[in-house]
């Protein structure tokens, strides 16, 4: 049930903050720099999978992770890890494979992501502080008997 939890408090976060960058903050940035390559239609189902997968992935190869390590700075630092090398991967792709991709896209994404994973994990150390403190007390007790 709390693995669910925290991929349910991610999924959620991570999907109003992407919400807030995409369709405000940086809304006509994209627009000017990739305005060729922009498609007038989304393709919600393709987003919604995406955010799924990633979500697992961060759940799986950060937030757990820092949980069994009982430490918050392994979640930080695995946190923008994730977010630097997941973006990475699609910038970098891009930018050696698409004609004309804009470079200071690539750096502003990678840059959002690795900003977006450190912020997205601060809001997620409450719940995780009260995972690490019954975690302590189940150990305590197993050692007790």
């Amino acid at each position: 049930m709390l693995y669910i939890k925290l991929f349910l408090t991610s999924f959620a976060t991570f999907l109003i903050l992407d919400a807030i960058w995409l369709g405000f903050v940086a809304k006509d940035f994209y627009a000017k720099q990739l305005s060729f390559y922009l498609t007038d239609n989304v393709v919600w189902s393709s987003a919604l999978i995406f955010y799924i997968i990633f979500n697992i992935g961060l759940l799986v190869l950060v937030i757990l992770p820092s949980i069994e390590k009982n430490s918050y700075t392994v979640l930080i630092i695995y946190a923008v890890l994730y977010g630097l090398v997941t973006f990475a991967t699609y910038d970098l792709t891009n930018l050696a494979t698409i004609k004309e991709w804009p470079l200071i896209v690539s750096l502003v994404d990678m840059a959002w992501e690795c900003s977006l994973h450190f912020r997205l994990l601060q809001l997620h150390f409450m719940q995780i502080n009260t995972y690490f403190n019954i975690y302590k007390i189940y150990i305590s007790h197993i050692d007790a008997i």
